[in-house]
């Protein structure tokens, strides 16, 4: 079924469609927003409670699998096109398919609902057809500051990082935010399509200083950094829609553990660490 463009409350139901990307790609803004680390329970709780209001807007979370356990595994599969998959999907045929590139797999045959980008990802494949990609980064993998951290940052036109945006600071949300708006607002005079992928830090370990008083990292303190970049999130939402339509896709790269199975954090296959939230819309 093809997509409609719908808003307000016909957004849920839009997105139980099937999304024709190509009707997507050059007549919208593009936000693609990793939640990094954020774990799939703590996001509906949160959700369920109205501590997310500004997320809640853009209907419920979906349960889906991580395509990999940690952020640099995952994102080489995201930026591939390989975003997480809902958690009853059991052929590779049958996963939702945004994004697509012949050169790998399913046949080499782009369906027909994907938009079918031509080189090595999908944010370069953006470039080729009017967008200006920007990065804000978060976590190391995007900070530009090693050999490996300037991989993923390497395939937008442009990067902003710096220590500010990384999850050792209690208000990185606020600081990428800023630079998110200002960004926007160059491109609304020079008339720029975007394409913007944003690494929100704040669900990532350390976050113990998101609740007063603790002072080891919980699934509490996690739940309480997520309402925290709710907050933020509200103010980047409403820049994109004074730019102009704009496509969403949310979701988390990986979840984390806090001691369950006695695992901490991530980087294995436990399932919170597998397991994430996943959603797509329009503003």
């Amino acid at each position: 079924m093809n997509y409609m463009i719908k808003t307000g409350k016909d957004v849920g139901q839009a997105m139980e469609e099937q999304l024709d990307m190509n009707q997507i790609v050059g007549s919208h803004h593009i936000l693609m927003l990793c939640l990094d680390c954020l774990r799939y329970d703590a996001a509906v709780l949160e959700q369920e409670q109205g501590g997310t209001p500004n997320l809640n807007r853009y209907g419920n979370w979906r349960r889906c699998q991580a395509p990999g356990n940690f952020t640099y595994a995952s994102h080489q599969a995201i930026f591939a096109g390989f975003f997480p998959v809902d958690e009853d999907v059991r052929e590779m045929s049958h996963r939702e398919k945004l994004f697509f590139s012949s050169d790998i797999g399913m046949g080499r045959k782009a369906p027909k609902e994907a938009f079918h980008f031509q080189g090595p990802n999908l944010v370069e494949g953006l470039e080729r057809v009017g967008y200006e990609t920007y990065c804000i980064g978060g976590v190391s993998f995007f900070d530009n500051r090693s050999a490996v951290g300037k991989v993923l940052p390497s395939y937008f036109m442009h990067c902003d990082w710096n220590p500010s945006f990384g999850p050792k600071v209690k208000d990185s949300a606020t600081y990428q935010v800023d630079v998110a708006l200002e960004r926007l607002e160059e491109c609304r005079v020079q008339q720029k399509r975007v394409m913007m992928y944003m690494n929100i830090s704040a669900l990532h370990y350390p976050n113990y200083f998101y609740i007063e008083g603790e002072t080891k990292d919980n699934l509490a303190c996690h739940r309480a950094a997520l309402r925290y970049v709710d907050k933020e999130l509200g103010r980047l939402f409403k820049g994109f829609q004074s730019l102009g339509d704009t496509f969403v896709i949310c979701f988390s790269d990986h979840g984390t553990c806090y001691g369950e199975d006695g695992v901490w954090f991530h980087g294995v296959n436990h399932p919170n660490v597998l397991t994430v939230p996943y959603k797509h819309f329009v503003l």
